[in-house]
């Protein structure tokens, strides 16, 4: 977007686009915010935006659509850089509101307001290269809610869940036909503490909860970073590559676990079905919220698993139909 919003530069936004079309790349995220200051804002003040730069990201998305490349636009940045959450706090202490942190970015309304109406703004515009508006562009493939959110003065993770759960509902009801994805980095909370061993630190969570946040159901998929150099200081380059295994798989495994009793039931109604000795399942274990302490890695919260609950649901449908 700051590149072609200048015509001078939009010879190397097409230069990328040609060189990711030419290697097999699908999917590009890039910025859909750049909040305050002198360079090249697209949200100069609170509400009002540069032309220009809302230009150079409608040229950015018409010339992705005619290479086939799909875009995850990111709403806003956690980090100072092209504004973020630290420009939303100022804007709001400059309009008479009395914040103490940037972390209030997260739970004051005034601040959730300025940052939905961005949303709103954005969701909303019309491409003027291709017509079509933001949020029923089908070269847009997903929302970003801010890329690498964090409440460090929250670690319950809360204050995230509360905040997360607005504003994903608030994109799904201007635009219901794009995916929504928070941005997080994949630092594990309290509602899987077992899990907490894989952060960095074997603990620090950032004040997000990987498992709790992706489960809101107004998010469409997870997303994970991974920056080890950073994460584990001091450590060697053999340490950072052990982490990154280890961070890799134990996010893949928690991806994996509505895949793995589809693939579990699917086999036992198969066997049903055809009279076969299989005839039902149970798996360990089902626990209540509050019962964390009881966790060991198998454990399944109904309540904060809609994916899997509906998947057991629909085994027991569907089994039931066959049995007496």
């Amino acid at each position: 977007m700051y590149m072609a919003s200048n015509p001078g530069d939009r010879s190397k936004v097409l230069a990328t686009l040609d060189q990711a079309s030419h290697v097999g790349a699908t999917v590009i995220r890039t910025w859909a915010f750049n909040d305050g200051g002198s360079n090249r804002p697209l949200q100069i003040t609170p509400g009002v935006y540069s032309e220009d730069v809302f230009l150079g990201l409608d040229f950015v998305i018409a010339e992705a659509k005619k290479r086939g490349l799909y875009l995850i636009l990111s709403l806003a940045n956690n980090w100072g850089d092209f504004g973020g959450k630290k420009q939303y706090v100022q804007w709001a202490k400059d309009q008479g509101h009395n914040l103490g942190s940037e972390d209030d970015f997260f739970t004051d309304r005034h601040t959730q307001n300025l940052y939905m109406n961005h949303i709103k703004r954005v969701l909303t515009r019309v491409n003027n290269f291709t017509g079509v508006a933001y949020k029923d562009e089908p070269t847009i493939f997903a929302w970003e809610l801010m890329n690498e959110p964090r409440v460090p003065s929250d670690l319950s993770g809360k204050t995230m869940q509360a905040w997360v759960a607005l504003m994903s509902s608030y994109v799904k009801s201007i635009d219901d036909k794009h995916m929504v994805e928070i941005g997080l980095e994949g630092f594990y909370g309290d509602s899987s503490p077992e899990r907490k061993r894989f952060n960095p630190g074997g603990s620090y969570s950032a004040g997000t909860d990987f498992i709790g946040n992706n489960r809101i159901p107004t998010v469409d998929f997870a997303t994970i970073h991974s920056y080890p150099d950073q994460w584990v200081p001091g450590s060697t380059s053999e340490q950072q590559v052990e982490f990154m295994k280890k961070w890799l798989a134990s996010h893949t495994e928690d991806a994996a676990r509505d895949d793995y009793f589809r693939l579990v039931y699917d086999a036992i109604y198969a066997s049903v079905k055809g009279g076969g000795p299989c005839a039902g399942a149970l798996f360990w274990q089902v626990l209540a919220p509050g019962m964390e302490s009881w966790a060991d890695g198998y454990e399944v919260v109904l309540e904060r698993s809609s994916t899997t609950a509906a998947l057991v649901s629909q085994e027991c449908a569907r089994i039931g139909k066959i049995t007496p």
